[in-house]
């Protein structure tokens, strides 16, 4: 399954933003990139990035992609070069939500229920790691064993994370093996998809649907085989089949 759009974070501190528009559309999306630090022109100045937020917005859109601008078009996803998430702040703790479009109070509700779910601590837990980077990386010197470990201790977001990444067991090599009884990625057991977020190599057969690989880690090694592999490598392998 091919991703709709690629999500990333760009710094804008300092940098030139045109801003096309005015009223409470525009005056929002003004307060949001004054907040990331964006320094707002018009669409006379050069930037990488634009915002139109005008009842006619495709001559102005049509323009600034012209110059090479990338170019968000508030209420219409079919002018978008980009898209601007609903985001849950936790410094440095961003987590975006996006709906490629498709509906803006979809992705403010998730955005809601993860606020209630995300701890006001997690930006301290997160400058924690950060500074403990050189321990942690002494501990665990090899990377797979050390997103086990980070991960291990992160099943509970509170308390001294870091204490419990450097006082953790070691990381095993190991291969889980699963035969799944439905194609529909929503009736993984916890165990399967906690796997799956977790797994450095995804060994499975063809018939194994392309929705359930997707809940692995986009990182993760996808092997495509008959049978499971013979020899293990460090970290945690799955060897994923349906069940016939």
């Amino acid at each position: 399954m091919s991703l709709a759009a690629l999500p990333i974070y760009v710094r804008l501190d300092g940098r030139a933003v045109i801003l096309a528009g005015e009223g409470e559309a525009a005056d929002a999306k003004r307060r949001l990139l004054e907040r990331a630090g964006a320094v707002i022109v018009d669409p006379s100045q050069q930037a990488a990035l634009a915002i139109v937020a005008l009842d006619d917005p495709e001559a102005m859109a049509t323009e600034l992609r012209g110059r090479g601008i990338l170019v968000n078009t508030v209420d219409r996803p079919d002018l978008c070069d980009f898209m601007l998430p609903a985001i849950v702040d936790r410094d440095p703790v961003l987590v975006a939500i996006g709906t490629g479009g498709a509906s803006a109070g979809l992705a403010a509700a998730v955005r809601q229920k993860l606020e209630t779910m995300l701890p006001a601590t997690l930006g301290r837990t997160a400058r924690e790691l950060y500074a403990a980077r050189p321990a942690i990386r002494a501990r665990w010197p090899d990377m797979a064993s050390r997103r086990r470990a980070i991960g291990a201790a992160l099943d509970m977001l509170d308390g001294d994370v870091v204490a419990r990444v450097l006082d953790g067991a070691a990381a095993e090599t190991s291969l889980l093996r699963f035969t799944l009884a439905s194609s529909d990625p929503d009736d993984l057991t916890l165990r399967q998809a906690r796997a799956l977020g977790g797994a450095d190599r995804v060994y499975h057969r063809a018939d194994v649907p392309a929705a359930i690989l997707d809940r692995a880690r986009a990182d993760a090694a996808r092997i495509r085989c008959d049978c499971a592999p013979d020899s293990q490598e460090p970290g945690l392998s799955l060897y994923l089949e349906m069940a016939k």
